[in-house]
């Protein structure tokens, strides 16, 4: 089965090529119809003949009401002709496994079946040679023609290479691109990502933190299954990152705990409570709380204010978390707790009914004491001057 440990060494070795199934991208993008009307959408880590992406984009064209499709490839792509081949053998032989780019700028039933669907697609690329064009270079989303590519899209939607995710995403953003992105859900925890999530300049998706199963190359040791040749293995943690604008963003996450200090130990070292669960946030607490990740998955930013995370050193300087003293680490050791933690790091520990206790993975939050400007929510754009104003402290 793959796994963690197996995501880790395909980024060490800069092999993490793992093919999105249709039946997920289905699953996310259900939820942004309405986004992408008019728009021009760009898949750049994206084979056309590999990716399901351009499949789902391509296939449901006019429905979605697209401006524009763009898709480039990049050379050399480890699995062409061998895994998704989603138009057949012919045109992968007529093009041969260079870098190219297929632009769509309408799709209609050009082969009279009374339909339109993948089969238009495919009879477009053959007989118009202005859909499919070679790249000058490789193909790589940071090349000048693929960047230039970027500036003419609207929004990006792909699952970038998971060894270059921080650099990819930072890009986009600077960019200023609208995106929806697949990612293993610990880039939460990036230095430079998190900080963008703090200033609500992106937030995750509706699927989040989940285990999805992949297409691999056969190069891969470890799989789940074979089908029709393909490798298949499921893959933990993964989810979607986003900067469009979302409903579950504006829901309140529902809170019946009441604070008491038993349940609710202070840290050792800063002040704030420990949450062991988000269900167990409590109502009636406005001071700091560190609380597990997985809020981030139900955060509104109407109804609690991100100060931090445990384990990126700025927010230890801003919160001033004390240093694990040495007293505190004697306990824990002779308590049997183990883990890569010593004496004088600036991390959030705790002790839990008489037990030194290290917590797992905490972000700290503050309630809002009471809703600020509302923000509407608009299905499309959210501008971020007007997000800020309304969530200002």
């Amino acid at each position: 089965m793959a796994n963690n440990k197996t995501l880790s060494n395909a980024k060490k070795a800069k092999k993490d090529e793992f093919y999105t199934q249709l039946i997920d991208i289905e699953n996310e993008l259900v939820h942004y119809k309405a986004h992408f009307k008019g728009k021009t959408v760009f898949c750049n880590c994206d084979d056309p003949y590999e990716s399901n992406f351009f499949k789902y984009f391509a296939a449901n064209f006019n429905h979605l009401g697209l401006k524009k499709l763009i898709a480039t490839c990049y050379d050399p792509s480890p699995v062409v002709g061998r895994q998704l081949d989603i138009f057949g053998q012919g045109l992968l032989a007529e093009n041969g496994k260079k870098s190219f780019k297929i632009e769509i700028s309408e799709v209609k039933d050009v082969n009279n079946d009374g339909a339109i669907n993948l089969s238009d697609v495919e009879y477009l690329i053959q007989n118009d040679k202005n859909v499919l064009t070679k790249l000058v270079g490789n193909g790589d989303y940071k090349s000048k023609e693929c960047e230039m590519l970027l500036e003419e899209a609207d929004i990006v939607v792909t699952n970038p290479p998971f060894s270059q995710l921080n650099e990819y995403i930072l890009f986009l953003h600077k960019h200023n691109k609208k995106f929806l992105v697949m990612c293993n859900h610990n880039i939460v925890h990036y230095t430079e990502i998190f900080p963008l999530i703090k200033n609500n300049e992106l937030w995750l998706g509706y699927n989040s933190n989940k285990t999805v199963r992949f297409a691999m190359p056969d190069y891969y040791e470890k799989w789940d299954e074979i089908i029709d040749g393909v490798k298949y293995g499921k893959v933990p943690s993964i989810g979607w990152i986003t900067n469009l604008d979302i409903k579950k963003r504006h829901e309140d996450l529902i809170l019946y705990k009441t604070y008491n200090e038993k349940d609710y130990p202070k840290y050792d070292n800063l002040n704030a409570i420990d949450v062991e669960k988000v269900a167990e946030i409590p109502y009636d607490y406005y001071g700091i709380m560190g609380v597990p990740d997985t809020l981030l998955d139900q955060y509104n930013p109407m109804q609690f204010e991100i100060l931090g995370a445990d384990g990126i050193p700025k927010y230890a300087e801003e919160l001033n978390i004390g240093r694990i003293g040495e007293d505190w680490m004697n306990r824990y050791r002779k308590n049997g707790g183990t883990g890569h933690y010593t004496a004088n790091m600036r991390s959030i520990v705790l002790t839990r009914d008489g037990v030194p206790k290290k917590p797992y993975s905490r972000i700290f939050i503050r309630r809002r004491k009471t809703n600020p400007k509302p923000v509407p929510y608009e299905i499309g754009e959210l501008p971020v001057s007007m997000a800020a104003e309304a969530i200002a402290p």
